[in-house]
């Protein structure tokens, strides 16, 4: 089958010919790929940001946002059979430990990671999972058209979730960056919450869609969002921000607009914060760092997106193509997320 595989961090992938995955586990799930995005964390991770953390042996199959119908599955499997369209949650858990038990699930202490850590993802033709990961959906529906769901829906979602106490009627929440994260999080706050919702972003085309999924208000990243968000807020700051960029400057300014007792979620990375200490608490301010999320928050986002509540603005991309699309991801092309389809 085909692949996108990193042979060297700091250099481009390749497509090329590996043998397809077989079961290993009674518990296996081999998923025919349908569509697999392209994130930004594949960007860091060809860039060599995770290698240190996740000690990944190259090369790989990249591709951690996926969703296919089931080609084949181990003698243990009971919540999906070959032929079923599913959606799976990035990180594959055990369901034994503490976390597993307690509904934590993201946290599982025997987790992996395909695509991100030490097992091939789904850039590819076919995918090796597990019945854990395995979200089961409408029959109807296209996974090109949900994939993406898998990473930045669920990222978005459990943030959003998280922020949900903190979001009553009459609270703002700053959104930095409508992009393939960030316009799927002001659905979810458009969906769940009353909030009042401003948007940050750079790109003029990313706030017109900001606008259409919800947003009260947007703020072209020129310089002076700070400063606009300060006067949209009347001096005292977002309740909330979720931070979908946190690099390159954006995480200074989302702590600068996190107003007193309010709360920064870190989702996107890459940059630093620093931050006097005196300055946290004489403000209680909170700083909140979220990642992916569980398998319930999959399940909820997906009723979301079956109920229409919650749409992927997308491009697809044939398997080939994936340099380019990683090229135009990187280039700031992509509004809404880039999709591979095999």
């Amino acid at each position: 089958m085909k692949a996108v595989r990193l042979h060297a961090y700091h250099e481009q992938p390749v497509v090329q010919e590996v043998p397809e995955p077989t079961i290993e586990g009674p518990l296996d799930v081999i998923v025919k790929i349908g569509g697999a995005g392209v994130c930004r964390t594949d960007l860091h991770i060809m860039e060599g940001q995770w290698a240190e953390r996740t000690q990944t042996v190259l090369p790989y199959t990249i591709g951690h946002e996926n969703a296919g119908w089931v080609h084949e599955v181990g003698p243990g499997v009971t919540n999906v059979a070959v032929g079923d369209t599913v959606i799976l949650h990035p990180a594959p858990s055990c369901g034994l430990c503490r976390p597993c038990r307690a509904g934590d699930d993201m946290h599982c202490e025997n987790s992996e990671f395909p695509g991100l850590a030490n097992r091939d993802g789904g850039m590819a033709e076919y995918l090796l999972t597990t019945a854990r990961a395995c979200v089961k959906l409408d029959p109807q529906t296209q996974p090109k058209d949900v994939a993406a769901l898998a990473d930045a829906g669920i990222t978005a979602y459990h943030a959003v979730r998280k922020a949900i106490p903190l979001l009553y009627p009459g609270t703002t929440c700053v959104v930095m960056g409508a992009g393939g994260l960030g316009h799927i999080g002001i659905q979810c706050l458009a969906a769940l919450t009353a909030t009042r919702i401003i948007v940050v972003d750079r790109n003029p085309d990313a706030l017109k869609l900001a606008e259409q999924l919800g947003a009260r208000h947007t703020v072209v990243a020129d310089g002076g969002q700070v400063d606009a968000v300060n006067d949209l807020t009347g001096g005292k700051g977002a309740n909330v921000v979720l931070d979908f960029v946190a690099e390159q400057g954006a995480e200074s300014d989302g702590w600068a607009m996190t107003g007193r007792a309010g709360s920064y979620y870190v989702i996107g990375y890459g940059g630093e914060l620093h931050i006097p200490t005196l300055d946290i608490i004489s403000t209680e301010r909170n700083i909140i760092g979220n990642i992916v999320g569980t398998y319930n928050d999959l399940a909820e986002l997906m009723e979301l997106a079956q109920d229409g509540k919650v749409t992927l603005h997308t491009r697809a991309y044939p398997l080939d193509a994936a340099l380019d699309a990683l090229a135009d991801l990187d280039a700031g092309r992509v509004r809404g997320r880039a999709i591979l389809v095999p």
